[in-house]
């Protein structure tokens, strides 16, 4: 029958090596790392993200500006099929009226579900470009949680990486170990002399 003595490489024992506590430290660095500093790093970078996101939402709002326009242009009998749950887009003829400087036609990208004569927001730069909208919340949403994500999971497979090359090095250390103690306690049982 086989026994399971928890905490062994804890306690002092003639058989416990160096690397045993090593590892048994090892252990304890790793669990703390996996559950506070991974989820910790994700944080603290989604945070960060967070931030940017926020923040180049703001210039491109305060640098774009957006006009309602009909569309003109002849646009597709059907539309493209959805493809990765994307909706595809496709430039058509759109026109507005500016007050300043009158009627403008400019062919500008739409929604493909977009028909001839819909009303549609078209977003242009400081020289008139025509842009993609400034992000939305939902999409800095997004992109908060994939960094903070993605930290996470760096985070942890660097942890790991990490603890697998010390158990790898502690294994080496502990075979040395264990070939130096035969090497003085063989002579006893096998009655041979060194």
């Amino acid at each position: 029958m086989r026994t399971r003595v928890r905490g062994w490489r804890w306690r002092r024992s003639p058989l416990r090596r160096r690397s045993d506590v090593v590892e048994a430290w090892t252990a304890l660095v790793v669990a703390v790392l996996l559950l506070v500093g991974a989820p910790l790093a994700g944080a603290l970078a989604g945070w960060w993200a967070h931030d940017q996101e926020r923040a180049v939402a703001a210039a491109e709002r305060a640098e774009r500006h957006r006009v309602r326009a009909e569309v003109v242009g002849k646009t597709p009998g059907m539309p493209p099929s959805v493809q990765g749950g994307r909706e595809h887009s496709y430039r058509v003829d759109v026109r507005w009226t500016d007050p300043a400087t009158g009627p403008h036609t400019i062919k500008a990208r739409v929604g493909a579900n977009t028909r001839h004569g819909d009303i549609v927001d078209v977003w242009f730069d400081g020289k008139g470009r025509t842009v993609p909208p400034p992000l939305s919340e939902t999409q800095i949403w997004q992109r908060t949680l994939t960094i903070g994500t993605c930290a996470t999971g760096g985070a942890v497979a660097v942890v790991l990486l990490a603890n697998a090359v010390v158990r790898r090095v502690s294994t080496g250390h502990r075979l040395v170990e264990w070939e130096r103690e035969w090497a003085r306690t063989e002579p006893e049982w096998t009655r041979r002399r060194a």
